[in-house]
């Protein structure tokens, strides 16, 4: 049986949840902070140089649009250091090109088969995504495409680990058809997924409507 596709946060609303939650932890540690130094609010108001409500409403994370400068100089006046890091989470925004590489193989399809995109892992809290999925009767193979290999390495290994915690045998490496990409490929030595079929039998099962019989890579 083909899995069930869970639906995916918009990114710009997971990421508006995400910074309001922030907010709310720098707040609260800028409240224990002004407590623990047995300070007013009015105090590190006028340290900072601004209005007490101001104050207030940072502690409370209600302040609308406050500045990570403005958070500085509050942790600054309190004998702390304000912080911020990224982390890679999940699958970044998509571009033209990468959109049009898979509107290519979308064209390659037999119109009895499924095609989803933005397909997210089942695992509970897991962002990660594949690029696409295509399902027959009873198979799904889920695809990943690449504009450009910029490091084999990496992708690899998170090709490796989302196909580990997905539980599929058809995985698709989706890559662009150039000089470039082609020059990565043949100076690797060995294939870029370990168990690899032909991509051009891949793409001829596709379009024949049939099942892929494995994993591959298709340069198109």
């Amino acid at each position: 049986m083909v899995p069930p596709v869970t639906t995916r946060e918009r990114r710009i609303d997971r990421g508006s949840r995400e910074a309001t939650d922030q907010l709310r932890l720098v707040g609260r540690e800028l409240r224990d902070a002004r407590a623990a130094a047995n300070l007013s609010q009015l105090a590190v108001a006028r340290a900072a140089g601004i209005s007490h409500p101001v104050v207030s409403r940072i502690e409370r994370a209600t302040e609308a649009n406050v500045s990570l400068r403005r958070l500085g100089e509050l942790a600054s006046v309190l004998g702390m250091r304000l912080s911020v890091r990224l982390y890679p989470v999940g699958n970044p925004l998509r571009d033209a090109p990468q959109l049009a590489l898979l509107e290519r193989l979308h064209a390659r399809l037999h119109s009895d088969l499924g095609w989803r995109t933005e397909v997210i892992l089942t695992m509970q809290g897991d962002l990660r995504a594949w690029d696409a999925s295509i399902s027959g009767f009873d198979w799904i193979a889920y695809v990943d495409a690449e504009t450009r290999i910029r490091d084999v390495q990496a992708l690899q290994r998170r090709t490796m680990l989302k196909r580990r915690d997905t539980g599929t045998d058809r995985v698709i490496l989706l890559i662009a058809d150039t000089r470039a990409n082609r020059a990565v490929l043949r100076a690797l030595g060995s294939p870029l997924l370990a168990d690899a079929i032909d991509g051009r039998s891949i793409l001829d099962a596709l379009a024949a409507g049939r099942d892929t019989g494995g994993s591959g890579v298709i340069l198109l």
